[in-house]
């Protein structure tokens, strides 16, 4: 082996980004923090309903009656608790208003736009095959 003074390194044969070519990376262990915290936004997001919910405050839904109208399907028991599940998550924010009766309104926080803005391609992605599974003109 070649001795290299102390200053020098020596030659990786990597491009000069000091990382190995594409093909030669090692593989990311799914143990890794980015592909566990990856794999638990996905499963917050892939909830039964969750998604629904998400894009029905994205259009205006603001009351619990409005979600009701949006995500049908749903019953009012699952409704409340993934409202309750995403406020905790801190991807809706819940207001109540004082009133007769007390009103109780759901908005998108800023993670929660943030996550939309991030999924709105897959929501535009999964109409377009929606629609051409149906066989409509693209």
């Amino acid at each position: 082996m070649t001795e290299h003074p102390p200053t020098e390194r020596p030659p990786t044969g990597h491009p000069p980004t000091g990382h190995p070519p594409a093909d030669r990376r090692p593989e990311p262990r799914i143990d890794e923090p980015s592909c566990r915290t990856f794999q638990d936004s996905l499963d917050l997001v892939g909830r039964r309903w969750t998604g629904a919910i998400l894009l029905a405050a994205e259009r205006g839904a603001r009351r619990f009656r409005d979600y009701r109208a949006a995500v049908t399907g749903i019953s009012d028991r699952l409704l409340a608790q993934r409202l309750k599940e995403l406020e905790q998550d801190g991807l809706l924010e819940r207001t109540v208003i004082p009133s007769t009766p007390v009103q109780i309104m759901y908005a998108l926080s800023p993670e929660g736009q943030e996550l939309m803005s991030v999924l709105r391609p897959l929501v535009d992605w999964s109409y377009r095959r929606h629609l051409r599974a149906a066989g409509a003109p693209r």
